[in-house]
């Protein structure tokens, strides 16, 4: 027979006891501590992760298909990861290495012109222009501008590292999905039923900015854009771009592009033009948001436009360009976690 365990031991068997409660408190702020240290360390690389994330949520149906095809998840992750570099790293910088160029040459057209006396101003504008020395910012605008795109060129070493590791990380998001889905599920302390609505709403989050506030934004800003180069107007490029960014914001729009450049088309005695750009931005450009959004959206983001406005914005300002997606994320993922517990609270089993 065993003899009785040793006084040392009774008591780190007892519950409640003072050892096993100091224990658990040190593991506590152990693992504490430690999450805050790999949250620093993750904190470089927080842009790669977040865009291999989103890339993998929107390129996963493709690679399931591939995997039945290929019939091995690794060459399907390196042929899906090729498909989405060519679909949307390659874009990207020929877009915005032609805007940066048109930028340039408008500003130093707009700078020569109004130098050499030869650009029709209307007499509104010339008071403005009188006031705020217009020809020396635009002077600064161009220079500051040729700069961005010489840099732009040459090509930022930090934005090619984020770019090579986005890709880098995306191969193993899509090669090992499955086996970081049962990871964090053993980790995640929610149900079955729990952890499936958190991904679920994970995954309908990212559709929702990307197909729906990217989507709708980027025709926005085509439609505009092809207006203006349809109407033989300067920089249609950089103009169509700018009208798509400001269509993120909810409370902005193209409409902020458009209407000051009706005005002056109508001021400078073009008035066919002006009733053209009017008609087309109000009843084209200004009803793609009420008329495609919902289709593409729906209820799939499942907020507020004042909350979605926060999450974007306030993501923006906190974590730059990622918090695009970040700041909904979040958002989503701590709506999920408080259903989580208002329903144990009520007794129930947590959303379904």
């Amino acid at each position: 027979m065993t003899g009785p365990a040793p006084p040392s031991r009774q008591r780190a068997a007892e519950p409640g006891g003072t050892l096993p409660r100091a224990g658990v408190l040190a593991l506590a702020a152990g693992a504490i501590g430690g999450l805050v240290l790999c949250a620093l360390l993750a904190a470089p690389f927080a842009g790669a992760l977040t865009w291999a994330l989103t890339l993998a949520i929107l390129f996963t149906p493709l690679q399931r298909r591939l995997e039945r095809l290929v019939r091995h998840p690794g060459a399907a992750a390196i042929i899906t990861v090729g498909i989405a570099a060519i679909v949307v790293a390659a874009p990207a910088v020929l877009v915005i290495e032609r805007l940066v160029r048109e930028a340039a040459a408008s500003a130093a057209y707009v700078q020569q012109h109004l130098a050499a006396g030869t650009l029709a101003v209307p007499p509104q504008v010339d008071w403005l222009a009188r006031q705020i020395d217009l020809q020396a910012m635009i002077t600064r605008a161009s220079g500051l501008l040729s700069t961005v795109g010489a840099s732009f060129l040459r090509g930022s070493l930090a934005q090619a590292v984020e770019i090579v590791l986005t890709f880098y990380i995306l191969f193993f998001f899509l090669r090992d999905r499955a086996r970081a889905d049962a990871a964090l599920r053993a980790v995640l302390p929610l149900t079955g039923p729990e952890t499936d609505r958190l991904f679920s709403r994970t995954a309908d989050t990212v559709y929702a900015v990307i197909y729906g506030t990217v989507m709708v934004s980027t025709l926005q800003g085509l439609l505009g854009g092809l207006m203006f180069w349809g109407l033989g107007l300067a920089a249609p490029l950089l103009w169509g771009v700018v009208m798509g960014m400001l269509s993120l914001v909810p409370v902005l729009g193209a409409f902020i592009v458009w209407i000051p450049e009706a005005v002056l088309l109508a001021l400078n005695g073009h008035e066919e033009k002006a009733i053209i750009l009017s008609l087309w931005g109000a009843l084209v450009v200004g009803t793609i948001d009420n008329v495609v959004r919902p289709v593409l959206v729906g209820n799939r983001l499942q907020l507020h436009t004042v909350p979605s406005f926060i999450a974007i914005i306030g993501g923006l300002i906190l974590f730059g360009p990622p918090g695009f997606v970040l700041g909904p994320l979040i958002v989503s993922a701590t709506l999920v976690l408080f259903e989580a517990l208002r329903a144990r609270a009520e007794g129930g089993a947590g959303p379904s």
